[in-house]
């Protein structure tokens, strides 16, 4: 008797280097200010820029999702 695998099908799982990753760029307070679509992520990094001596490094933008 040989060992056949007859009639059954062997998914090969997927690494992690073979999802897709996403990718979002980073936008200062004022790209939400112009924004034309603001989302509350955005709206609330806004708002804490506008205070006295506050000091921001951008907010990723879910608008600017790509995958690679």
């Amino acid at each position: 008797m040989s060992k056949g695998g007859k009639g059954k099908s062997v998914k090969k799982k997927k690494g992690a280097s073979d999802h897709k990753q996403v990718h979002y760029k980073l936008v200062l307070s004022e790209s939400c200010r112009v924004c034309k679509t603001p989302c509350a992520k955005g709206m609330n990094y806004l708002a804490r820029m506008q205070e006295p001596g506050a000091v921001g490094k951008g907010v990723p933008c879910i608008l600017t999702r790509t995958y690679g």
